[in-house]
This record gives C-alpha cells, structure tokens and sequence, in this order.
C-alpha cells in the first residue's frame, strides 16, 4: 500500500508529465450581490469551488483569504466551510479554526477532496454594532493543496457588500415565519416595523397570524424585542388559527403624532383565502367577509388600542373584501391622512384605491377602484400634488393610476402597464421629501422574486433610468418591499430577502444618485 505522501507524489508527478497543459485542480471564486446581516451566524462573503480533476488522495491544507478595512472593523469571527459538491450556502461543516479578522489570515486543516467540485464558504459574523453605512469587501489570494498552491479565478472581482440586519428570522421567538412588512417613522425619529407573525407555518390566511411590531430608536441600528398589536385570539370560540390577522399596513399622523396600523381579520373558514372563491363573501358578517380592523397608539408604539372594526363603514355590500394594503400610507401638507386600500369588487375581481382622513383618523373615506385586476399598491404625493398609486398587476408591467381629487376620479399614468416590471408581487413607492426624487423598490424580475432592487426617477415617475437602479439581493427571497426616509440623507427599507425572513437597510441618498456600475440591478426574464 502507497502511504499518502507516496499517492500525492505520484499524483503530481502523473499530472506533471502527462496533463501539463491541464492542471490537478483548479479554483475559483463566485461573489453575489446581498448584504450581510448583523444576527445571522453565518453571512456568505464568497464560494470557493475547488475543482479536482484526478483521481486519488489530494487533500486541502489551507486556504488564505483577505478582508478589507470596512471588514476588519465589523466582522466578528470568520469561518470556512465545507458544503461538499453543493453550491448552496449553509452552516456546513467548519474547515480548519475560526479565524479573526485581519487584512490577511489563513485557514489550516487536512481535508480529502473528492474528485470533481469541492465547494467552501467564507463564512462572517458580524459585530452587533456594525456599522450599517459600513461595507465589507473579502476575496481569497491562494490555496494551497497536497499537489500545490492555486491562485484561485476572479481574486480580483469582489463584491463590495452592504451591512443590514436580519429584523426577523424563521422561528425567532417560536414564530415558524415573518412576512409582508410595512414600514414607517414616527414625529420622534422612531423607526417602527409590522409585519405577519405567522406562528405555525408560511402560509396566508386563513392560518394562526398575529400583526407584530418591532421599534427602533437609533436609525434602525438596534430594534426592541417584537410585541404583538393585533391577536383576534379564540373569537366566536373558534381557535387561534381560525381567527388569522394578516397583510398590516401603517399610517402615522405627523401632527399628532398618532399611528393607524390596518390589517385584515378572517373568523372560520379553514383552508380558505380571502382573495380566491369564497374565502370572502359579500356582506359584513363575521364569519363569512373578511374584516378590516385597525388598531391605534398615541405614545408612539408602546401601547396600543384594541381592534376596531371598520369594515361596515368602508365596504360596499356586494364587494366581495375591503381590506389595507399591506404598505404604508402618507401625509399631505395638510394634513390629510392616506393609506393604500385593496379588494374584491361585487364580481369578486380584485382592485386597488386609497382611502383618506382629514379629521386624523377618527373618519376615513373610500375612493373609487382605481384598476380593475390588481390589488396591493402604494400611494405618493407628486410634484403638482396629485397622488400615483403603484399597484401589483397580474401582467408582466406595473399599474400606475394617479388621481386629483383623493380617488374620486382616476386615469392612467403614461408608465402604466409598460415600464416597471415585476414578477407579481407588492412593491414600495416612496417620495423623498428634501429632493425631487422618487424611489420604487421590487424584485426587478418577470419571472421570481429575486434582484431585489430600488429605482430612482428624477421626474415624477415619468421614467426610470437604468443608472439608478441599486441592486440590493440578487438572490431569492418572498420580495415585500417597504421604504421609509430615516432622516435627511438616508432611506430605510425592510424587505423580504434571501437572507432572512425580514431584512432591514439604510441607505444613503448619495448612494443611491451616484451610480454603481458592478451592483445595478438589470432586467431578469
């Protein structure tokens, strides 16, 4: 029997005489675009594919990679690991110690490689203080085999990644799943977060859902635990499951400082869904229509009301479903409260409209169906005041309708229907209240929720130059979108992204204007 120094010689000195032109192995290295995210263990900074391409005992000895300042200052520990011949990132199995961060470190260890792909991971843990305007840039100089030392393919093409935070996790605090988030800013600065708490499992209604809450008070850096603001509990003594509240959209007064958070509330009906067949029906009672309730703070999140039913004051009788649209709602300079509105029309066809308060929420007013075919949308306020509202569409553009008279009357945008794509899913529409800018963030696909992406127009939505588009996750994730400005320079968004169930950033406004070239978002059909 060959010991393995034997093999490995007698591999080389094959490889050496008769594969000259064709290498033992080879590396390369794959960088994608998505942030990395303070409270996950594990944050991909790069995949590492080992290729080997003969036969016999080649073992890894040690891998050295490299990380620039932004990771130095941020990164709390590194690991390498091993996913086999799996090109999917996850925990795996650790090659070598934990190493800290340094402008260069290495991996150690003796790992058999198999004959073809052996794929690894740069692995980071970030500090939970990282600085969310920091980034962190790694790539990998060399690996060093039984068979020799590898410069790996594409050490000079790294991914300068974002910081954010995994706000919310699959089964943080026994919750199986978050999603559809909403978020806003409250009179004192005060970053504040709903979302689906859905408990058991990642479905829609009717399943056991509560509305939650999460708060910031410094920029979204660190959140308080979550609470929960709308549990419909054992209603009508039916089970937590049979009582699911889901799709919260929030509103905040910024004169009173007062904040509106909207959900829709279904009682029976197991296996139902309030937007197909007759998970909801026309009519007002509970128990056969979805509800629209609305729960209110005056103390900025800490405390909230109980659940008050508006669905008889909103919904017309042969509409199949009023409901909020899971987004947030805005201010006009008078005061005027508007929250984005969805539902079924008396044929059971969805729509999208706004309703409005000038009282500060003690009344609201519906306006007319704005479009016939699509629901969740978002409403802003345009330079000449009319409101445009952006609403999922089941084609393969984007619906754009704009009205002057608070949704009596509408028409349709020049965009509509022909420039912003999407692969059916809600968005977020948001105007920045220091400069002419309007923002719009989607999964920027016709064909799944990925590329995740924020577009810039200078011009009121008129178009959408692809210079500005800010590629923030390239890869999979359930989209939900939600932008709010934290301050003069920077916008906050909460996303569903491929990293954690929900994802929150802050960006800045110079980021955003001064173009990226290696991280655009692209169009993905």
């Amino acid at each position: 029997m060959f010991g393995k120094a034997v093999l490995t010689a007698a591999i080389t000195a094959l490889v050496g005489a008769a594969c000259s032109a064709a290498p033992a192995i080879t590396a390369s290295i794959t960088q994608r675009v998505h942030p990395v995210l303070i409270r996950n263990d594990h944050n991909e900074l790069l995949e590492l594919n080992l290729d080997v391409k003969v036969a016999g005992a080649v073992s890894l000895e040690s891998v050295t990679c490299a990380l620039d300042a932004g990771g130095r200052q941020n990164v709390e520990a590194l690991q390498l690991l091993s996913t086999g011949e799996k090109r999917v990132f996850a925990p795996g199995v650790a090659f070598g110690a934990p190493a800290s961060p340094a402008a260069e470190f290495s991996f150690q260890g003796d790992q058999q490689l198999r004959e073809g792909a052996n794929v690894f991971w740069l692995s980071a843990r970030l500090k939970p203080d990282a600085n969310l305007s920091g980034r962190i840039a790694a790539t990998c100089k060399s690996v060093m085999t039984s068979v020799g030392r590898i410069t790996p393919e594409g050490i000079n093409k790294s991914v300068s990644r974002r910081i954010g935070v995994a706000l919310r996790k699959h089964g943080d605090d026994g919750v199986h799943t978050y999603r559809i988030p909403a978020l806003s800013i409250s009179p004192k600065g005060t970053l504040l977060t709903v979302y689906d708490m859905r408990r058991r499992m990642s479905r829609d209604l009717q399943e056991d859902i509560d509305i939650g809450l999460s708060r910031s008070t410094d920029g979204g850096q660190m959140w308080q635990p979550p609470r929960v603001i709308m549990d419909m509990g054992e209603y009508g003594g039916l089970p937590q499951e049979l009582n699911g509240c889901s799709d919260p959209g929030i509103v905040v007064d910024r004169k009173t400082g007062e904040i509106f958070v909207f959900a829709v509330w279904m009682n029976g009906k197991p296996g139902k869904h309030q937007w197909r067949d007759d998970g909801s029906e026309p009519g007002f009672e509970i128990g056969k229509s979805a509800q629209m309730m609305m729960v209110r703070s005056r103390d900025d999140g800490l405390a909230w009301s109980k659940p008050e039913n508006l669905t008889r004051k909103l919904k017309r009788p042969e509409w199949w479903l009023i409901a909020p649209s899971p987004q947030t709602g805005i201010n006009l300079a008078d005061g005027t409260l508007v929250m984005p509105v969805e539902g079924r029309d008396e044929k059971g066809v969805a729509f999208a409209t706004i309703m409005h308060s000038k009282d500060h929420g003690a009344t609201w007013t519906l306006g007319a169906p704005a479009f016939s075919g699509g629901n969740e949308c978002q409403a802003a306020q345009l330079g000449d005041g009319s409101i445009m509202l952006n609403i999922r569409n089941r084609a393969d553009f984007r619906a754009v309708y704009v009205t002057k008279d608070l949704g009596r009357t509408w028409r349709a945008h020049e965009t509509s229907g022909n420039t912003l794509i999407e692969p059916g899913c809600n968005g977020s529409l948001y105007r920045v209240s220091n400069q002419p800018l309007l923002l719009f963030a989607n999964p920027h696909s016709n064909t799944g929720r990925t590329h995740h992406t924020i577009q810039v127009s200078r011009d009121d939505g008129r178009t959408w130059p692809e210079n500005l588009h800010l590629l923030l996750d390239e890869g999979k994730g359930r989209g939900y979108p939600s932008m709010v400005q934290v301050d003069a320079e920077h916008i906050g968004i909460v996303y569903e992204g491929s990293r954690a169930d929900l994802t929150f950033e802050k960006i800045s406004l110079t980021e955003l204007l001064a173009g990226n070239p290696g991280q655009r978002g692209t169009k993905h059909e």
